[in-house]
């Protein structure tokens, strides 16, 4: 088996068009003061504790659930190419940790395609995810992010 067929398989993907141009969508991404707005599940809180935006820097950042108990996301930037992609390690604790996240975005107009990838350690622990609702729990803070950058378009 070919080392991408074998990655396939312990990727989750989602795909958007987001309705605002590239570079609104980059700097959403890239800028603690817009990732607060949309960074995580719809009722959830974000803070941004640390945000060294360059390759082999860190991000943390804290999300405050509706019952009060916090949930940390964090990892370490490992490819960043200005308007194309952004790639990093990441943990979500603690329901999800070791994966590699991979946002990925493509001028459309005035609009941006967006290519969300969660590589997992392995296949099992991939379907594992899949089986607590990863797709819905990201889903979920893409349709903030796209309330988010649509809302911000005439800034």
């Amino acid at each position: 088996m070919s080392e991408m067929s074998e990655a396939k398989k312990r990727t989750v993907t989602l795909k958007r068009t987001l309705s605002a141009p590239i570079k609104l969508v980059w700097e959403a991404w890239t800028q603690p003061e817009h990732i607060v707005h949309w960074w995580g599940p719809k009722g959830m809180d974000t803070k941004v504790i640390e945000h060294d935006f360059s390759v082999g820097g860190k991000w943390k950042y804290t999300m405050s659930m509706p019952d009060r108990n916090e949930f940390i996301s964090e990892g370490v930037y490992s490819e960043i190419v200005e308007l194309e992609k952004i790639f990093s390690s990441a943990n979500f604790k603690p329901m999800t940790e070791s994966v590699e996240i991979q946002a990925v975005f493509e001028a459309n107009g005035d609009k941006t395609n967006f290519t969300f990838n969660v590589i997992h350690t392995t296949e099992e622990y991939c379907r594992q995810q899949e089986k607590m609702g990863i797709m819905n729990g990201w889903g979920s803070v893409f349709d903030r992010l796209e309330i988010f950058v649509s809302s911000s378009k005439g800034r």
